[in-house]
């Protein structure tokens, strides 16, 4: 992607400073509604007072399952359901592009907490040396491992032109306050060494036409690309994607770079936001409103 064009970060106290500039506002959910263990309430009630406001909410996660998982796992952890009109996930994506390879058997690399992704596909699952795709949903044990744990694995997919489908290009992601791999550190290890990745889920456009979609179908209207925000704690998805599909990025700072900005002052932020690949328009500690 090209170099961020925004110049300089906005600091906000709360989301209600900017509320008015905004109609759709696309929602990142790990690490900015809850962070794997529990909801942020802060969080949970600016986006009720988006809603009430008549912005319309679209929670857009990288999360490897289908929008009804997300769904049952806000409900799970207190979330109303007056805190967001619609989801996409990069599930949802994803099963796209494994239906465009119906009967083709595949390697699944991933937890079987995320099997709910290929229910009902067509989709064989068979050994690595029988596939003729992979589909990277995370490690096996994001507790322990890392991508180096799959170099072999990976070297010999890569030996065969493999394309690899990553369905959530996270690399990290943070849980109950520990930082635990993701299928993106997967599929970036896998394209170091040459190897063939689809991604599903942000920071590619697919998922962001889908959130359009969906929020102007609530809407029954078009949203104009410079009335629609995209908030997420991390810069390399959400503050790019963001960016890339000509929404303004608001960057929440607790989340999986809290170690680099929570403890500094707003001018070492400034320098660190000035060393990213993509700087966000605005930025604040926690979304509150």
């Amino acid at each position: 992607m090209p170099p961020s064009k925004i110049e300089a970060t906005v600091p906000l106290s709360g989301f209600s400073e900017i509320a008015d500039r905004f109609d759709l506002c696309l929602c990142d959910v790990w690490g900015v509604v809850h962070n794997g263990v529990a909801a942020f309430g802060g969080a949970v009630e600016a986006l009720v007072a988006m809603r009430e406001r008549g912005i319309t909410v679209v929670l857009v996660t990288n999360a490897p399952r289908p929008a009804a998982v997300i769904e049952q796992q806000l409900d799970n952890f207190g979330v109303p359901r007056t805190a967001w009109d619609a989801i996409v996930t990069s599930g949802d994506v994803c099963r796209a592009l494994i239906q465009a390879r119906a009967g083709k058997p595949m390697f699944r690399l991933g937890p079987d907490r995320d099997l709910p992704l290929i229910a009902g596909l067509d989709s064989p699952e068979t050994t690595p040396e029988c596939a003729e795709y992979v589909l990277c949903t995370g490690l096996l044990d994001d507790e322990t491992e890392t991508a180096g744990t799959y170099a072999d694995l990976l070297a010999r997919f890569a030996a065969r032109g493999l394309e690899m489908i990553c369905a959530n290009p996270d690399l990290v992601v943070e849980r109950g306050g520990r930082i635990v791999p993701c299928a993106g550190s997967v599929a970036l290890a896998y394209e170091e060494i040459g190897g063939k990745v689809v991604y599903a889920g942000k920071p590619h456009r697919p998922i962001y036409e889908a959130a359009l979609a969906l929020a102007q179908e609530k809407r029954g209207a078009p949203i104009s690309r410079a009335r629609i925000c995209g908030i997420g704690d991390a810069i390399r998805t959400d503050i790019a994607g963001a960016e890339a599909f000509g929404a303004t990025g608001i960057m929440v700072l607790a989340g999986i770079h809290a170690q680099d900005l929570m403890e500094t002052s707003w001018d070492q932020r400034h320098g660190w936001f000035a060393r990213q690949s993509h700087r966000p328009a605005f930025a604040l500690p926690h979304l509150v409103w």
